[in-house]
């Protein structure tokens, strides 16, 4: 099975990205699509592999609640993170830590270029006009689709 379900849940990470972008949201209606295709692959792992990844759901969520209260992330960044590691398989999180750290660097990266650039200062893109904010959802997408490319290389 490997990598199949995060190539299935790709389309929600574009859009995460898009919608983390523009609007500085991740809308409910992503997470819960992207929960509906882990119920449909569900069948398809073993136990074990749902265990571990239903435990690293939830302790990124629980961490995720405490930095939330802390308004250092969005409540949309906790459960899209929450729902992604659904679609991680258990042996690759490491590689996954490294994908997810060097996907945030980048997207700090690509959002204060975004910022810099003067062609976009008339913007309406939320993530355009609102400085000292970071759309958490485009490094949560890199890092999902990054992933399984990471993976190939690594294992």
């Amino acid at each position: 099975m490997g990598m199949i379900p995060l190539l299935l849940v790709s389309p929600v990470l574009v859009a995460v990205a898009y919608y983390d972008l523009r609007y500085m949201r991740i809308p409910n209606s992503l997470v819960l699509m992207a929960l509906a295709i882990f119920l449909l692959i569900l069948p398809l792992l073993p136990m074990s592999e749902i265990a571990w990844r239903l435990a690293a759901a939830v302790v990124v969520f629980a961490i995720g609640f405490v930095v939330f209260a802390l308004n250092l992330f969005g409540g949309g960044d906790i459960k899209m993170l929450s729902a992604l590691m659904l679609f991680i398989p258990s042996q690759t999180y490491p590689i996954y830590g490294f994908a997810f750290s060097a996907a945030m660097l980048l997207g700090v990266f690509f959002v204060l270029t975004l910022r810099a650039a003067p062609w976009l200062q008339g913007s309406d893109w939320i993530t355009i006009k609102s400085p000292g904010t970071f759309p958490m959802g485009i490094s949560i997408a890199l890092s999902g689709l990054a992933h399984p490319v990471l993976v190939s290389f690594v294992i």
